[in-house]
């Protein structure tokens, strides 16, 4: 088994996996790895929001990255080709989908990339009825069932109606929706969406994730992963966990 498969399966396992996304340059990676993140996400090829790298970088910081240390793909592509092609030029084996990509597609990327570990967004919406509050759990239920078979883990993420993001919005979501996802299927599931050091350990005590991530609310005045605020969250994140991880 690849070794960065084998550290994220193992983590997702036994809960409290860490993941951080967004980074610039090597040298902010390498912060986040000393501070105790198992896995950095790199957001490419992005429908909203300009990617803070591009491919090459991301390849050559992903490269650099210590052996315990698990890059991560994020991208919104949704054919099976394109996203193969584009793990093998990085040389990632971790792939997050946050792009409507149908249940065949994951299918034949299966069978023409066994190897990749596949992470599924279920992207949670919110909307008001009247007086009501609603949103669409019911229709991320049925779709992680759906497929359920074909991926790895799945990921919660918060849609921003007014940037139309689905993730990297800063915002915080209904965990009711994300712990309902957790007692559903039998895949690990990461929480993601607003989480920062105010309120990470609240959202493993009330989800139960196997793990989480974070981006915006960890970043300083100049878009950067500020080294307080990681170094405040890893240790939230132990704690929500009653763990030292």
């Amino acid at each position: 088994m690849n070794q960065h498969i084998q550290q994220i399966a193992e983590r997702l396992k036994y809960g409290g996996y860490i993941q951080v996304s967004g980074v610039h340059d090597e040298e902010e990676a390498l912060m986040l790895a000393e501070r105790g993140v198992h896995g950095i996400g790199f957001p490419l090829k992005l429908p909203v929001n300009t990617p803070d790298i591009d491919e090459s970088a991301a390849a050559r910081i992903a490269a650099a990255l210590p052996s315990g240390v698990v890059p991560v793909c994020i991208v919104y592509l949704d054919k099976a080709a394109e996203i193969q092609k584009l793990c093998r030029f990085l040389g990632m084996s971790v792939i997050q989908l946050h792009g409507n990509i149908p249940a065949d597609e994951l299918l034949e990327l299966r069978g023409m990339a066994p190897h990749l570990f596949i992470i599924k967004s279920l992207v949670v919406r919110e909307w008001t009825e009247g007086n009501e509050k609603r949103d669409n759990r019911r229709e991320l239920s049925s779709l992680a069932q759906t497929l359920e078979p074909y991926v790895d883990a799945f990921i919660t993420d918060t849609h921003d109606p007014i940037s139309n993001a689905d993730g990297a919005t800063g915002k915080a979501h209904n965990w009711a929706v994300s712990s309902l996802i957790v007692r559903k299927v039998s895949k690990p599931v990461i929480l993601a969406g607003g989480l920062g050091p105010h309120n990470v350990t609240q959202g493993v005590r009330c989800v139960h994730p196997d793990g989480v991530d974070a981006h915006t609310r960890l970043e300083g005045p100049d878009g950067r992963k500020d080294k307080e605020l990681v170094r405040r969250f890893v240790s939230r994140v132990r704690a929500g966990y009653g763990c030292c991880m």
